[in-house]
This record gives C-alpha cells, structure tokens and sequence, in this order.
C-alpha cells in the first residue's frame, strides 16, 4: 500500500506554505472573523485559503503583497462558504469591510501589542523563555512545566508571573515610543 499525500505537490516558485502559516495565520484569521465568520467557520477558513494560495500560481513579492492577495483568497473563501450555505453575501458590506481593514490596519501587523510583544520575547531567554514557550505555545501544565525545568509548580508559577510583568513593562515601553 502506498501513502497518498494530502498536499499536492508543490508548484514551482510556489511560497512556502510552512513560512505563509506562520507569517500570517492569525492576520487571516482575525480578517474573516471581522468579516462575520463564526470562529469554527473562521479556523476552516484560514486551512481552505492557505490550500487555495498554495496550490495557486501566487509568488510572493513582498509582505504587504501578500497580505492582500491572503486577503482577497480569504474573502472568496467566505462567499464560496455562503453560497453553499445559500446565504447570500452583501459584496457591499464585505468590500466596504475590506476598505476599512486596509485603511485602519494597513497591511502590516495588524496589533501593535504583539508586535511590541514579538519584540520583547526576544529579549527573554533561559528558563524564564523556556517556561513562557512551554505554557503558551505548546500549552502546557504547569506540572508538566515544572518537571520539564526542575522546578516545583509553584516556583514555576512565580517565574511565569515575574516573566510576564517584565514583557508588561517592555510592551509598554515599546508602545511609548
């Protein structure tokens, strides 16, 4: 028996969806939400619109290109989603809603507090890194945390807390500026 891939097979000059996913998920997710998307609807949404931009003939040029062209996939997956729900989209209001996201947010990040965050996260390594990335990109217990680092929960809970008044401070400090 042979494996059969879910993918298909990459076209050339074709982006890396890996790197795509990682730039851009949550600024595709949140644009459908804003759209009217329910959040279930939102996370099948954002898998169909990657599919769609991966197996297009899309080159990547620059970031705010492509947000806008992830943009334009998203929506076309939404008023597909709609018709066959045979909901009849208002292309007014989502052409409206499109104008008033590029305008307020522009095409580059869409929140300037995980901006400021991404920035600061930079800045912290160690266990105090390790502790951060354990609990909230893996999600993970604070348990588990603990004895990953050696630690006892509670002492995990503290470096958790002190970790997140100093990214506070360095958010704020950013956000000043």
């Amino acid at each position: 028996m042979t494996a059969v891939s879910v993918l298909p097979e990459k076209p050339p000059d074709s982006p890396d969806l890996a790197l795509l996913v990682d730039q851009h998920q949550a600024t595709v997710w949140r644009y459908v939400r804003y759209l009217g998307a329910d959040a279930a609807e939102a996370d099948d949404l954002v898998q169909e619109t990657f599919l769609a931009v991966f197996r297009s003939d899309f080159i990547h040029e620059c970031r705010q290109q492509t947000a806008r062209y992830l943009r334009t996939a998203a929506r076309n997956q939404l008023l597909m989603l709609r018709r066959r729900q045979r909901r009849e989209p208002n292309l007014t209001d989502l052409e409206a809603a499109e104008s008033v996201w590029a305008t307020t947010l522009g095409d580059g990040p869409v929140d300037p507090y995980l901006e400021a965050l991404n920035g600061c996260l930079d800045h912290i390594d160690g266990r105090a890194r390790r502790a951060v990335d354990l609990q909230y990109a893996h999600r993970h217990s604070r348990e588990t945390i603990a004895e990953q680092l050696g630690m006892k929960p509670e002492g995990v809970k503290t470096l958790l807390r002190r970790t997140r008044e100093v990214l506070r401070d360095c958010i704020e400090r950013k956000l000043e500026k």
